[in-house]
């Protein structure tokens, strides 16, 4: 295929092979030239972001500004209240979302970003604290911020060593490092990450309980130890869960009988039309505690190989029932 695109004055496939590994190669050292920089300079940033009551605003421009949208954004998710505003739009009114409460994360490979040093000015005038992202110490931005992070590079892994692609890449591993290190200095779990992403599957993992999917109250599927095997299969069959609980006068669990039972029951001498469920009840069944996670379920499922369990309230009751198709639908699964 690519080979059919090839022009008498294109690079073979080999040699486009080679410029890949090469940009690979050059962005990966780029970033392990980073490591020796994380010092006490980083520290002081870390501890300026801890110490934010108000909002840490990331801003840069061109392809900074598109790193310094996604580091906006892992610290958001991660704990750090924050949010990017473009440098131009900050001249034209923007600016009014800063205050003297938050912390200013501005990013220019050369320092010398026109925008940037616009506001920087302003940004100072209204008592923020600045921390900027540059590849030159040197720079007008890097003098005037109150923390500098070295984001230099050795070269871009463009040929020409002109599009920004090493010092994006720096630029973004070191904002992870920053906000990596915010979280775990703030104990920020990962209950808390979920809470950020209620509609992701991590989210799903660690906030969803059993009692949110159980079936309950009149959907519960329940018979009395009295009841005969046809009053247990008529029950099964009105609430549609492939399974009955059997409880005693005290509503407490005494046995669980399911569609599986029923198979293995037409195998054996067994009249069904005259048999009690206590006769045929499996007497030890698998349960889940209501109040922990969904998945605590599905893992308990796996380990028992069965579709469906049991929930018990804190004292020991039977408090609802649920399937795998539940699981499945919440998105457990």
């Amino acid at each position: 295929m690519l080979g059919s695109i090839m022009t008498s004055h294109s690079p073979s496939p080999a040699e486009i092979l080679n410029l890949a590994k090469r940009t690979l190669e050059i962005e990966a050292a780029a970033v392990l030239q980073l490591v020796a920089r994380v010092d006490d300079d980083f520290l002081r940033a870390v501890e300026t972001l801890l110490a934010c009551s108000g909002r840490v605003v990331v801003s840069g421009m061109g392809k900074s500004g598109h790193i310094g949208g996604k580091i906006a954004a892992t610290l958001a998710s991660t704990g750090t209240p924050s949010f990017f505003m473009h440098p131009a739009e900050a001249s034209h009114g923007d600016l009014g979302m800063i205050t003297g409460q938050d912390v200013v994360i501005a990013l220019s490979n050369s320092g010398e970003s026109a925008e940037l040093a616009a506001i920087l000015p302003l940004i100072k005038r209204r008592g923020a604290k600045l921390i900027s992202m540059t590849g030159n110490p040197a720079s007008t931005l890097a003098k005037a911020s109150d923390i500098h992070l070295d984001a230099s590079v050795e070269q871009e892994a463009c040929p020409l060593n002109l599009a920004p692609t090493a010092s994006t890449t720096v630029a973004l591993a070191l904002g992870d490092a920053l906000a990596v290190a915010t979280l775990h200095a703030r104990g920020f779990s990962a209950e808390d990450f979920a809470r950020t992403h209620p509609g992701g599957a991590l989210g799903r993992r660690l906030l969803v309980h059993v009692h949110d999917l159980m079936h309950r109250d009149a959907a519960l599927p329940v018979v009395d130890e009295s009841a005969s095997l046809k009053q247990a299969l008529l029950e099964m069959t009105r609430k549609g869960l492939g399974m009955t609980a059997v409880v005693d006068n005290d509503s407490r669990l005494v046995g669980i009988f399911t569609d599986g039972d029923l198979r293995r029951l037409l195998d054996q001498d067994v009249d069904v039309r005259s048999a009690m469920i206590a006769q045929v009840m499996h007497r030890q069944p698998h349960t889940v505690a209501a109040s922990d996670l969904a998945v605590e379920a599905v893992r308990l499922m796996q380990e028992y190989k069965v579709n469906g369990l049991l929930a018990l309230d804190d004292d020991g009751r039977l408090a609802g029932a649920l399937n795998m198709h539940d699981l499945l639908r919440a998105g457990v699964v």
